[in-house]
């Protein structure tokens, strides 16, 4: 048998063809990984976005609890800044009151004028007190609480509850919400 020589022109052309498709599939392959390496590379952009946007909330949230913290603690230091000058001026108190009580015991009629000053010293400087919240704690009649008093004596006594205060020797002071001074108090036993 005798083969048949294609011309030229067909083998040219059947040459292109298999030419043509061979490069339309590495063209598709080329475009497949440049289109994977883009979405990739896209993915890549978002997740650090997201991460960037996740940092960024993350820093303004902590800018924004120490701005709170820092205004809280102001607030607190200008509330409280006169707590040592203020004890201080509680002894002043606890003088002119018993002063007070020494000219009641005089029955006396130049007493009487000491009696009336020392009187309104008093008020002047409870007025100041309750200018800067500075209050006095009434404890008298009312169950001991540590927080508030401090012990001096125990006396007994069955006919009122165990642990109630029936004597202060020195008052307790509040200055707004917290507590300045304990009162020091005498407080029953053997009660129920």
């Amino acid at each position: 048998m005798k083969k048949f020589k294609k011309e030229p022109a067909e083998e040219k052309e059947e040459m292109n063809e298999e030419i043509s498709e061979a490069q339309e599939e590495l063209a598709e392959e080329k475009e497949a990984p440049e289109s994977s390496s883009e979405d990739e590379e896209l993915e890549k952009i978002k997740a650090e976005n997201r991460q960037l946007k996740e940092d960024f909330l993350r820093a303004y949230a902590e800018a924004e609890n120490t701005k709170k913290r820092c205004a809280q603690e102001i607030e607190k230091n200008n509330k409280y800044a006169i707590s040592s000058f203020a004890k201080d001026l509680l002894t002043v108190a606890d003088n002119l009151h018993r002063a007070i009580e020494a000219v009641d015991n005089q029955n006396s009629d130049n007493c009487e004028a000491l009696r009336k000053g020392v009187e309104l010293t008093e008020n002047e400087l409870t007025k100041v007190f309750n200018k800067f919240g500075i209050k006095k704690m009434e404890s008298l009649n009312t169950v001991f609480d540590p927080n508030y008093h401090r012990v001096i004596q125990e006396v007994e006594d069955p006919s009122k509850p165990n642990g109630t205060i029936i004597a202060e020797l020195q008052t307790g002071y509040m200055i707004n919400d917290r507590i300045l001074r304990e009162a020091m108090v005498v407080v029953t036993k053997g009660g129920k």
